[in-house]
């Protein structure tokens, strides 16, 4: 079955929490975790993993907390999936993946393709700043 990890969905939650955020504020890990019911094991690494790919700043200590390192704007859905999922590839068939012996001539190859390219494109159009106004609704 096709689908994104738990880690990758509370992954969007700590963005978008933050997107929520007064610009340039800081939230801490325990505002997150309680607004967006991320169990605590599962948020330190999220956490590790968003500041390894620039997606957010950490601030250590009393007045630490987190904020994001771009725009909500500035930042889409596509980088965060692939900060914690890795690039996406939906089949090994497609190229730079594995070789494919029916790559030329095979017809299930290019609906892989045609759906992995409308996939990365509704996850590239997608941005935080959107995302955060229809919460506020």
């Amino acid at each position: 079955m096709f689908r994104i990890k738990r880690q990758t969905d509370y992954a969007v939650r700590v963005i978008l929490a933050l997107a929520q955020a007064p610009a340039g504020s800081r939230l801490t890990t325990g505002a997150i975790q309680e607004r967006m019911q991320i169990p605590r094991a599962f948020l330190q690494r999220i956490v590790a993993q968003l500041a390894q790919s620039a997606l957010i700043r950490t601030f250590p200590g009393r007045e630490g907390g987190l904020q994001l390192s771009r725009k909500p704007e500035d930042i889409t859905l596509r980088d965060v999936v692939e900060s914690i999922e890795g690039p996406m590839m939906i089949s090994e068939c497609l190229p730079g993946e594995a070789f494919c012996p029916f790559e030329e001539h095979c017809p299930v190859r290019r609906r892989w393709a045609r759906l992995q390219s409308v996939i990365l494109r509704e996850l590239s159009s997608t941005n935080f700043a959107d995302l955060a106004k229809e919460v506020a609704g």
